[in-house]
């Protein structure tokens, strides 16, 4: 019903104007037609011989009136320049003066105009009867009656009328279609509970915590919810490269893992058969996942220190029975011992590494390597100061180095050694890391997402030390050929 109103109002506007349009179509075409009509008359052998004699009225009227109703005028009157009136439709009127507009038809020119004469309201136009020798003899006014304009148009309005309501009929017949095609589109909701169904909806896609993106068969993000937004912290049109290359794939996949920045999203894609669509959920597992590793640091230093425990209680036993023995500088020498290896170590890495962060990893790494029965060195090359690297990022690349190599020398044979390096030079920061292991099959893949040589592994920490490493513009290698190599180059500003 909407529409139906809507249409008419806009069929009714247009047919008001074209109304109007017709109007002063029609006064312009009565305006030209007594505009010739009066110049013809005007230039007429018979009006102008008239015009000089003492008596014009007894041979103009019945000319005025035989051409009057030829074109179908309402009057034509020829006066004398006093205004005195010679022609009139209506007799009684001849000799009394004209009633309108003539000093420029006085001065050799027309006079065009609308006005209220003795026969009403009319469009007249007034032109002058010129001599031979150019002076003015008489004038002649011809005009039509509004009335007479008005009964033409009505006499159009058929031609109006009919497509007007043709229009309506359409409008009512096209608003009923698509009411019904909307009804079907819609299941048969109507706007009160479409409106309503989206307010659920928006509520909902605001307030979940999880990422909601929605792709069309094009590849244009057609939905995106504000959790989808912030997890991935860029525009939408351009999406992160693997996020990109997941919804390229158009593959159903379950907590399929992207690196996006420093985050570790844990993606879902749907495809919606009916449409082609692609729905894809986001979760943040970058706090899980370092939950995780902090928990796995923790556990191997726990067990660390237990062996160790277990080792310095067998070494307190071993002092005290030979002091008991009387062997007392033998007792000595064994516990001094003992504690210039463990000292050597601390003092060598706090000596080098200002970051305590970084030192105090680097301890706990030496504790889970001796458990684990690798022998991890920390280089006599190795000094850090003060950096503008942020310590989250350093700890990134290190702790992730390091485990991939405690990794891959667990389980090879004995000596199991892992070497790191982490200098400051040149305005960089370089951390090198190597192993005694069986080496890197594929180093130009070692980086990439998902690549791994452990069983079940994910294929996460080499990949985030790449987004790290550039995010700060450096560089990494690998080598691998006895054992494995692996240089991170990290530029710092001063």
């Amino acid at each position: 019903m909407l529409q139906v109103l809507v249409v008419t109002c806009l069929v009714a506007i247009g047919t008001t104007g074209a109304a109007l349009l017709a109007r002063d179509d029609a006064t312009q075409a009565a305006i030209d037609q007594v505009t010739s009509i009066a110049e013809a008359v005007a230039h007429a052998p018979t009006v102008i011989a008239a015009a000089q004699t003492p008596k014009p009225s007894a041979v103009l009227q019945p000319y005025a009136e035989s051409v009057r109703l030829a074109t179908d005028t309402d009057f034509i009157v020829v006066m004398a320049i006093d205004r005195t009136r010679w022609t009139h439709p209506t007799v009684n009127l001849i000799g009394q003066p004209f009633i309108g507009t003539i000093a420029g038809a006085l001065a050799g020119g027309r006079v065009v105009e609308t006005h209220a004469g003795s026969l009403g309201e009319s469009v007249r136009t007034v032109v002058p009867v010129l001599s031979p020798a150019g002076a003015v003899l008489a004038l002649v006014s011809v005009g039509i009656t509004t009335d007479a304009i008005n009964r033409r148009l009505l006499g159009r309005a058929p031609a109006v009328l009919i497509p007007t309501a043709l229009a309506l009929l359409l409008a009512a017949a096209g608003s009923w279609f698509l009411s019904r095609r909307l009804r079907r589109q819609t299941h048969g909701l109507g706007p009160a509970e479409m409106t309503r169904m989206y307010e659920y909806h928006d509520a909902v896609l605001h307030s979940v915590r999880e990422g909601l993106i929605v792709v069309d068969r094009a590849g244009r993000v057609t939905l995106i919810n504000d959790s989808a937004r912030a997890l991935l912290a860029g525009s939408v049109e351009d999406l992160p490269p693997e996020l990109a290359d997941l919804i390229a794939t158009r593959a159903e996949v379950t907590d399929e893992p992207i690196l996006v920045g420093d985050r570790v999203l844990v993606a879902n894609q749907r495809v919606i058969p009916s449409q082609g669509h692609l729905v894809i959920t986001l979760r943040d597992h970058t706090e899980l996942r370092a939950l995780t590793g902090e928990l796995d640091s923790v556990r191997g230093l726990t067990e660390a220190l237990r062996a160790q425990a277990h080792e310095s209680a067998n070494r307190l036993h071993t002092v005290l029975t030979l002091v008991e023995l009387g062997r007392s500088d033998e007792a000595v020498r064994l516990a001094t011992a003992e504690l210039e290896v463990a000292q050597q170590l601390t003092d060598q890495v706090v000596g080098a590494v200002s970051e305590p962060a970084l030192a105090a990893l680097l301890l706990g790494k030496s504790a889970q390597a001796a458990e684990r029965g690798v022998q991890l060195e920390v280089d006599e090359a190795s000094f850090l100061r003060e950096s503008t690297l942020a310590g989250r990022d350093l700890l990134t690349v290190v702790g992730n180095l390091v485990d991939n190599a405690l990794e891959a020398v667990a389980g090879t044979p004995p000596p199991r050694k892992v070497n790191v390096l982490v200098v400051s030079e040149a305005g960089e920061v370089r951390v090198r890391v190597s192993d005694t292991g069986p080496g890197i099959p594929d180093p130009a893949a070692a980086f990439r997402r998902g690549w791994t040589t452990k069983e079940g592994g994910r294929g996460v920490g080499l990949s985030l030390v790449r987004q790290v490493t550039e995010r700060y513009g450096g560089a990494y290698e690998v080598q691998s050929s006895a054992g494995s190599v692996i240089t991170v180059r990290l530029p710092v500003t001063s």
